[in-house]
């Protein structure tokens, strides 16, 4: 899950510049995701995920890493992509639900990335999801995420990167 994990955190830390929704309405008159959602964002937080998982491809020859899933490119690509999907997915909806960019949404915070990686694996490469994602690693991604998620936020909250600790 790694190339799911770090895009959020790369996309926070590399982005900024022109937003996604280039700063347009939705029909309701509220943005589309908002400024916290850049075109830079989306592609260094794919990008830094993608080079997660090139790693992780790369070590899967070392003995020491021999019981971990074997990844293949396009399975990272899809893990990267779907995690920041997920997360303007989640945007949309805050915008619509009149939660203001860094406004807390207890669960839909931390769950919007994983929900978007597994969706873009799932569909786009089955036989690898289906393979790997067995009913244990889910429960084990659902119970570590949160954890992670509150650890990197209060990290990247200290550093500087983020406005809000959460």
């Amino acid at each position: 899950m790694l190339p799911a994990y770090v895009p959020n955190s790369a996309a926070a830390a590399v982005g900024g510049g022109i937003p996604i929704d280039g700063g347009h309405n939705w029909s309701d008159g509220k943005r589309i995701f908002g400024d916290g959602k850049t075109i830079r964002g989306f592609c260094g937080g794919v990008a830094c995920g993608c080079i997660i998982g090139i790693l992780q491809i790369m070590a899967q020859g070392y003995p020491a890493f021999s019981m971990l899933p074997k990844l293949n490119i396009f399975s990272v690509f899809l893990l990267a992509t779907g995690a920041l999907v997920g997360d303007m997915v989640k945007s949309f909806f805050k915008r619509r639900a009149g939660i203001e960019r860094g406004g807390k949404w207890p669960l839909v915070d931390q769950y919007d990335f994983v929900a978007g990686a597994f969706l873009f694996l799932f569909v786009g490469n089955p036989a690898f999801a289906f393979s790997v994602m067995t009913v244990p690693v889910i429960i084990a991604i659902l119970i570590i995420t949160p954890v992670l998620h509150r650890v990197v936020n209060i990290i990247g909250y200290k550093m500087g990167v983020k406005d809000v600790p959460w």
